[in-house]
């Protein structure tokens, strides 16, 4: 009986043994043996300079530089273009988590196209590192516990550039807006920026995101009197405006031109006879200190042209995620996650940022004004400060949050 029973004992142990090993394996070490990040982007369409070819060559770098490995397994790095089209932003989210077991989903340029992708990653429970898109929907009513908002947001670009026009004295705002997400939510922003400093909204007209006639629109902008006129888009298309508004003599006719979102390509396109003066919101410029240099040579070195805060947001939250793994032990997504949240950022791209439970990265963010050329000094001289928004004024404040994760 003694023997039986101890046998038994031992086939007990053994089977909660292996039950526990079995348990460790699933919430431990590297899944598939490969840590796979997929750089969801536009490669090729009017986004494909604000994010594109730079925000694969900023993923890369990360990896690189981390050493191509963590926990003692390959990382590989996935690009796929999703041609500004939802549909095939969403069948390639869904092929890569399911199929390819991509772990993490990068970028993400289109407003339109990040909310459906990181829906999809909070279903699959998989993360999604938002870089490219811009509306703050992402950390409001559309927000995830899978998904992080990383360099920048609408609420923010409203913060910086709206304040500052209406204390240059631009108190009346007419709206050009580009009829898709990111547009309508920039436009909301800061049209809720201008009221609370008591400006005035006058009108606003919706543009198609693809169209390269502005000029109907840009009539009514310049027929409503309004101080300043507020083009709230990204791209080619929002390059192609702002020479437009320029060619109508807008500014010869003391209205100011704002660029709600001005990436550093734009102004690079635009050059500075167009683009002198203009007041922009900013997460990064390549120039602000030492670090930022550094690393702005590199990649320089890369892709023939100084990085944007996309860029160096793609690099930074690609080499926190890559830090989180190893100091989880896992690439499992809740465990990563919550060792993103709990660990504070300090690089060349953000100093004391943090995650919070919304999943907004909240830093500082700077407001610049666009250099004459005669104040440029070299290539890429682009930008002088005008003033730092600390992290904790920039991005919206949880009390006003519709998120469902923030504790109230």
């Amino acid at each position: 009986m003694a023997k039986k029973y101890l046998a038994a004992l031992a086939l007990t142990a053994a089977i909660s043994g292996l039950a526990v090993s079995a348990a460790w394996s699933q919430s431990s070490g590297v899944s598939d043996d490969v840590v796979r990040i997929g750089v969801l982007t536009d490669m090729s369409g009017q986004f494909s300079d604000q994010a594109g070819p730079g925000s694969v060559a900023a993923v890369r770098m990360a990896v690189e530089d981390f050493g191509g490995k963590v926990l003692g397994k390959p990382v590989e790095v996935m690009v796929a273009d999703h041609q500004n089209r939802n549909e095939v932003a969403v069948a390639k989210a869904r092929e890569w988590f399911d199929v390819q077991k991509v772990d993490m989903i990068a970028n993400l340029i289109n407003s339109s196209i990040a909310l459906s992708v990181v829906s999809i990653a909070k279903e699959k429970d998989k993360i999604a590192i938002v870089n490219g898109s811009g509306t703050s929907r992402l950390t409001m009513d559309a927000c995830t516990p899978n998904s992080i908002h990383y360099a920048y947001d609408t609420y923010a670009l409203a913060k910086g550039t709206g304040q500052t026009l209406i204390e240059k004295g631009g108190t009346s705002w007419f709206f050009l807006t580009a009829d898709y997400a990111f547009g309508h939510a920039l436009e909301a922003d800061t049209s809720a920026a201008v009221k609370a400093a008591k400006g005035d909204i006058v009108g606003s007209v919706r543009y198609p995101i693809d169209t390269m006639d502005h000029s109907s629109f840009l009539l009514q902008a310049q027929a409503s009197k309004a101080k300043v006129v507020a083009i709230a888009g990204s791209g080619t298309v929002f390059v192609n405006a702002v020479k437009s508004a320029r060619d109508y003599g807008i500014s010869d006719g003391g209205q100011t031109i704002a660029g709600l979102l001005v990436w550093l390509p734009d102004t690079h396109a635009l050059g500075l006879d167009t683009a002198q003066g203009m007041i922009l919101t900013d997460a990064f410029y390549w120039d602000r200190d030492e670090a930022t240099r550094a690393w702005s040579k590199r990649f320089y070195d890369k892709m023939g042209r100084m990085p944007h805060m996309g860029d160096a947001g793609d690099y930074s939250s690609t080499m926190h995620y890559l830090k989180a793994i190893q100091a989880a032990g896992t690439d499992d997504a809740k465990a990563v996650m919550a060792k993103m949240k709990s660990t504070p950022v300090n690089d060349f791209f953000a100093k004391d940022g943090i995650i919070r439970e919304d999943g907004r990265f909240i830093h500082d963010m700077y407001v610049y004004q666009v250099k004459s050329p005669q104040e440029s000094q070299a290539p890429w001289d682009y930008y002088k400060l005008v003033k730092t928004i600390p992290r904790d004024e920039a991005f919206r404040p949880l009390s006003e949050s519709t998120c469902p994760l923030v504790k109230r």
